[in-house]
């Protein structure tokens, strides 16, 4: 299994314009992503806008639904987060994504951010698996 980071973030859209996320399969049911904060994460306060981190968790976990459902299209149904502590300028930002329980049409998912191994938020969601084939409605 491929252990290393790549690009995921190159798409058009609210991702590549905030991004720089990069993200690692690390097993069939953990993942992980990463990014450096910039200044334009930071909010008036000076340290990474909670929204960001928001994105920056769909994206992630969102990706390892994607992967874990053999790359078919995953939407986020349902994303909670705590935010435990501040994420500052230059930052690195680590997420670590679980599959926690995987059924035919949905997928659940925590994840752990960290900061040089200190937790900074928590989130779970979960994520609905899009089958789309050529079937007609109903199908």
């Amino acid at each position: 299994m491929n252990t290393e980071f790549e690009e995921i973030s190159l798409k058009p859209g609210f991702m590549k314009h905030n991004g720089g996320v990069l993200f690692r399969t690390l097993s069939e049911k953990e993942y992980e992503f990463k990014t450096t904060i910039n200044k334009n994460h930071l909010n008036a306060a000076g340290i990474t806008h909670g929204g960001f981190i928001a994105a920056l968790v769909d994206a992630g976990v969102g990706t390892a639904a994607h992967r874990s459902a053999d790359k078919c299209p995953c939407v986020t149904i349902s994303l909670e987060l705590k935010f435990i502590s501040a994420v500052k300028l230059d930052q690195v930002l680590i997420g670590r994504a679980k599959v926690q329980k995987k059924t035919k049409s949905l997928i659940f998912l925590t994840c752990e951010l960290s900061v040089a191994n200190k937790i900074v938020a928590t989130a779970s969601g979960v994520w609905k698996i899009l089958k789309l084939s050529g079937a007609g409605p109903g199908g």
